[in-house]
């Protein structure tokens, strides 16, 4: 009898162990995009410049859930993503920066990866195609956090990142919003960067550049989650048009423009870098997650709605947490958003009247 009933206990610890042992099941994955908020209007957007910039954040999250969907790391997508990104002239990132008061492009970027809470961040880089992949190479290549200017760039070109001139970043439609910003501002005209075309007839991607009027608060950004249960966060931007050079706003700070942890959330964000900053957005709201334990759309709109608003710190987040949670929030006449989680269907968003 007793060593019938040791059988039965032995087997049941076995079973128990066999249970314990069994790997973790796989989550689903999810990622949000944004592409920058500001006075975004219909009527100024028109039915062309509305269809335009769906069909790119569109393609932005289809390039971002291809990498969570064949197992790749919340990071790799986050990366992919604002890649593409950086490469669209729609967005006030790489590709279709804003200049400052002098006509150079500066560029700012930022990663972060929820799992280690390593992060790696660049700012007033003009030489580098994709910020983001540098801001990903100081992460793993060095033992710094950020990384800025002629020292950033060099080390851009030593790593063997791709390098481009001015004129890669130069768009007529950016550059004649600055000059007419600063006549109005009754400041010099500085000279059109080398190698730039000379003035030529608008281009349909000129005029919705014109129209989408995000030079204010023009940034990109994207958070994921992916199969492991990681997420990670990054953001990049040309910064605030005809600003004063050597001005970094919040998308290179880790804990205002961009931030992730495992134990709360991921954040990217775009608005006045300034308030941003100072009121350390992104990290604030993952603490109202992590020590409050708010839901993650009211921590987000706690933020940005009920802070940031009545002070004019004018701007959005997306937001995504490791149980899948995805938010946006924003206090603007409009921010360019999309997400997707695995086995859904691709949400795009632009104005404030919209989900």
């Amino acid at each position: 009898m007793m060593k019938s009933m040791s059988g039965v206990i032995l087997g049941g610890l076995m079973m128990a162990a066999s249970a314990t042992a069994q790997p973790a099941q796989p989550r689903h994955w999810a990622i949000v995009v944004h592409g920058g908020a500001g006075d975004i209007l219909r009527a100024r957007l028109g039915p062309d410049g509305d269809k335009a910039y769906r069909a790119a954040l569109t393609k932005v999250v289809q390039a971002g859930a291809a990498v969570l969907d064949r197992g790749g790391s919340s990071l790799d997508a986050v990366e992919t993503a604002i890649r593409a990104l950086e490469d669209d002239p729609l967005f006030n990132a790489t590709r279709g920066a804003v200049f400052t008061s002098a006509g150079t492009t500066e560029l700012d970027a930022s990663i972060m990866d929820g799992a280690t809470m390593r992060a790696g961040a660049v700012a007033d880089v003009s030489r580098t195609r994709y910020p983001i992949s540098l801001a990903r190479t100081v992460m793993e290549k060095t033992p710094y956090v950020l990384l800025v200017g002629p020292g950033a760039d060099a080390f851009s070109e030593q790593a063997g990142l791709e390098q481009v001139g001015p004129a890669y970043f130069f768009t007529e439609s950016r550059w004649q919003s600055l000059v007419k910003q600063l006549q109005k501002e009754g400041k010099p005209i500085p000279p059109r960067p080398q190698g730039a075309p000379p003035p030529g007839p608008v281009t349909p991607t000129a005029q919705l550049q014109e129209a989408a009027d995000t030079h204010r608060y023009g940034t990109v950004g994207v958070v994921a989650l992916d199969r492991q249960g990681n997420i990670a966060a990054g953001t990049s931007t040309g910064g605030l048009q005809g600003k004063m050079p050597g001005r970094v706003g919040d998308s290179p700070i880790i804990g205002a423009g961009t931030y992730a942890s495992n134990q709360s959330c991921a954040i990217s964000g775009t608005g006045v870098g300034e308030y941003f900053i100072r009121y350390t957005v992104a990290r604030e709201i993952c603490a109202l997650v992590q020590y409050k334990g708010l839901a993650l759309q009211q921590a987000a709109d706690e933020v940005i709605k009920k802070r940031l608003a009545p002070i004019h710190g004018d701007g959005g987040v997306i937001a995504i947490a490791p149980d899948g949670q995805m938010a946006w929030s924003f206090n603007t006449p409009g921010m360019f958003r999309a997400r997707l989680a695995e086995g859904g269907q691709i949400e795009v968003h632009i104005y404030n009247d919209e989900p």
